[in-house]
């Protein structure tokens, strides 16, 4: 009888990196510990990090050669783990061949599981790969001057900075898969059905005075201006048309918020507004009203320090990372209570950002080149095992005539 799970252990390694490599791969019955199969070749010169891949390749193609629905790989290589888990990039060009036929063997399976181990727990598949290279230097490989790929530091995760301890930590650690393990993760690049989505319709709100005259706009309730009243009726037909079978419509508490949220709810159905406190605009603190010159007049080196760190608040207000974390637990809430649903979500530029930031790993300088409109749309999907797709980003066409 095929085994319907399976443990993989994988490793790979090269003798100058690069150099005379190879890769090892076990298979194990993961109740008993038995071996079920092995696998190891010599790859004749390759870095490091291309024989982990070919190791991992192998170990899952022998998987499904015995019928395996689930698989867990382990392996001691923190990149291979951690880039087919989705949190680091790969930018090296010749490691992403390899990940996508990785990809493509991970969606033959029901489920795939990719865990990082010390390597003296992956004694197995070392030897298998030391054996391998043994080969590879033993036929005549040649070493050449060639630069190995460059580990990249992961992007940031969702949630917010990572310090030591603390709130913003353990949001960082749950990351991208609500209430599961991180690495259970599936990856993919092959399209998900969007009907399986929680969808995420992203406004901001339409226009104030202060949005016109560019001042910081935080905690004050600055109502809608005439044309963010204008925009806003162009923004709840854009949502009806986009978001007809749209269950539910949450908002900040402030009122150029609620007043955006109101209009979208009738146009979609006369939906009731829920509101929550988490999604109200980042505290500026002491720049409340104030402009960016006007700022950079008055705190300088302030401006700098908050500038440069998602940890840094304005003086008397609240820093990024806070905001991140309060987003994401509004976020989650959603998820687990509209699963495969269409949710409006009014809010503000720093909250919108920092989710979009989140659901495209980009580091924090996407905060200060990402562009938002008033009364723009943007549009995410998030799936229960953790997928992300971003659909769109402040789209804007539908207040092209105001």
């Amino acid at each position: 009888m095929a085994a319907r799970a399976v443990l993989v252990e994988a490793d790979g390694g090269s003798r100058g990196n690069p150099g005379p490599a190879g890769y090892g791969a076990v298979l194990r019955d993961p109740a008993t510990g038995e071996v079920l199969a092995e696998r190891s070749e010599a790859i004749g010169t390759a870095t490091n990090n291309v024989a982990e891949y070919r190791g991992l390749i192998a170990g899952l193609a022998a998987a499904a050669e015995l019928g395996a629905d689930e698989v867990e790989v382990r392996m001691d290589s923190k990149l291979v783990v951690e880039q087919m888990c989705g949190r680091w990039q790969i930018k090296h060009p010749g490691l992403r061949p390899l990940a996508a036929e990785a990809a493509q063997l991970v969606g033959r399976f029901t489920a795939v599981r990719f865990s990082w181990i010390p390597r003296d727990r992956n004694t197995h598949a070392d030897a298998l790969a030391n054996a391998a290279m043994d080969a590879a230097a033993a036929a005549g490989v040649a070493t050449p001057a060639v630069e190995p790929p460059r580990v990249v530091e992961p992007p940031r995760r969702l949630g917010g900075p990572e310090p030591a301890g603390g709130g913003a930590a353990k949001v960082a650690a749950r990351a991208e898969s609500p209430g599961a393990d991180l690495t259970s993760a599936p990856v993919s690049w092959e399209p998900r059905p969007s009907f399986t989505a929680t969808r995420l319709i992203l406004i901001r709100h339409g226009e104030t005075e202060y949005t016109e005259q560019g001042r910081y706009s935080g905690r004050g309730d600055i109502p809608l201006s005439s044309k963010g009243q204008a925009q806003v009726r162009a923004t709840a037909a854009r949502v009806a048309a986009l978001a007809p079978n749209a269950v539910a419509v949450v908002s900040s508490p402030l009122s150029r918020c609620t007043a955006t949220a109101e209009a979208i709810a009738a146009a979609v159905g006369d939906l009731p507004v829920r509101r929550d406190d988490e999604l109200i605009e980042c505290d500026f603190g002491a720049w409340e009203g104030r402009t960016f010159a006007e700022v950079r007049e008055g705190w300088a080196g302030e401006l700098d320090a908050w500038l440069a760190s998602t940890r840094v608040a304005p003086p008397d207000g609240e820093s990024f990372a806070a905001v991140a974390e309060r987003c994401d637990r509004v976020v989650r809430r959603l998820l687990d209570a509209y699963p495969g649903q269409t949710v409006v979500v009014v809010s503000h530029v720093s909250p919108i950002k920092l989710m979009l930031r989140d659901a495209l790993a980009a580091t924090d300088s996407f905060l200060h080149r990402l562009y938002l409109d008033a009364a723009g749309v943007s549009v995410l999907d998030r799936w229960p095992d953790g997928g992300v797709a971003v659909r769109s980003v402040n789209e804007t066409a539908h207040l092209a005539d105001l």
